[in-house]
This record gives structure tokens, C-alpha cells and sequence, in this order.
């Protein structure tokens, strides 16, 4: 029985691989980058008051992701915020592997194309070392989400880790993978 390759790794291995080896002249396989791994994660400020609002956001992000979201705690207190250190303030799912190849997979192709007034991505999102990290106003964007049934309408943050070292390397990388970077 064969082993199953997800379509976006695929991908990658057939076409987009050479064409960066082609493209930036590396001597070894070993420099070509490759997405590390996909940080996504929710800030959620009223969970201060409200405990509910923070379980709702775990539980969406879980159902976005296909793994179990971690919460976050504060690192320090802010008065003005009545924000304690150790509140539970956000979530985070950390993918790799398989699931953050699908994950890439449902986001670039499905999840995007449902935001409203979709005109790309801001192709300067990048943080100087070949990540991007990209913010989502609402989560209804994506299809494992039933409009019906939350809490309330919230964004969240997706980061991408390539093993790029310089932002040109990781914009080719995301362009060749999909990302519908505006113009």
C-alpha cells in the first residue's frame, strides 16, 4: 500500500524544489528552503472577563488546525489592560509534518479565496530572515467553521517558518507554493 504524500508536499518536491535549485544556482539540495513548520494562533483580550470566549477560540482553532490548541498565558501584569501575569489571555497550534502540509493546502487554496475583498496578500509581511506572518480577521473564513455555532466572530495570526535566510529566497518560496501575493 502506498504511502500518502499530502498534494501540497507534492508539490514541492516535484516542481517547486528544482525551480528554486534553478533559480538561485545552489550547489546542494540542502539550501533549498523549505517550509519549517505553521504557527497559528489567537489573541483573545476578553477572556479576562469572560473564560468562555477563551474555550470557544481553542476550540476553533482545533477545529481549524486538526491538533490540539495550547493556551497562552500573559507574561507580565498591565493595570490599565486589568491583565495579571499567568492569565489565560490566547491559543496557539504549532503544525509540522503532514498536517501543516494540508493546513498550507486548505489555506492558500480555500480559506483565502473566502476572504472578503480579497486582493492578496501584502507581498512585505516578511520579517528580514524568509518568515511571513499573515493576520486573519475572521475566522469564518475557513470551511471546518459553522457560521451558526460561534461564540463570535474573531481574527487570528498564521506564521510561516521557512528555513530561507533572506526575504527574497522565502518570497519565491511562497509564490511558487501559492500564496497570491498582491501586486
Amino acid at each position: 500500500m502506498a504511502q500518502y504524500i499530502p498534494r501540497m508536499k507534492k508539490l514541492f518536491k516535484e516542481k517547486v524544489a528544482p525551480e528554486l535549485m534553478k533559480e538561485f544556482a545552489y550547489s546542494s539540495v540542502m539550501q533549498i528552503p523549505i517550509v519549517k513548520k505553521v504557527s497559528v494562533s489567537a489573541g483573545v483580550g476578553e477572556a479576562i472577563d469572560n473564560k468562555k470566549l477563551l474555550d470557544a477560540a481553542v476550540r476553533e482553532i482545533e477545529r481549524i488546525t486538526g491538533q490540539h490548541a495550547v493556551k497562552t498565558k500573559a507574561r507580565k501584569s498591565i493595570a490599565n489592560f486589568k491583565l495579571r501575569q499567568g492569565s489565560e489571555i490566547g491559543t496557539v497550534v504549532t503544525l509540522r509534518g503532514e498536517r501543516m502540509w494540508e493546513f498550507l493546502d486548505r489555506f492558500l487554496n480555500v480559506a483565502l479565496a473566502r476572504v472578503k475583498d480579497f486582493r492578496g496578500v501584502n507581498p512585505n509581511a516578511f520579517d528580514g530572515r524568509g518568515n511571513y506572518s499573515i493576520g486573519i480577521t475572521e475566522q469564518i473564513i475557513f470551511p471546518e467553521i459553522d457560521y451558526d455555532k460561534i461564540e463570535r466572530v474573531s481574527g487570528l495570526n498564521v506564521a510561516i517558518v521557512t528555513t530561507a535566510n533572506t526575504d527574497e529566497e522565502g518570497f519565491a518560496l511562497l509564490k511558487k507554493l501559492g500564496m497570491p501575493f498582491r501586486k
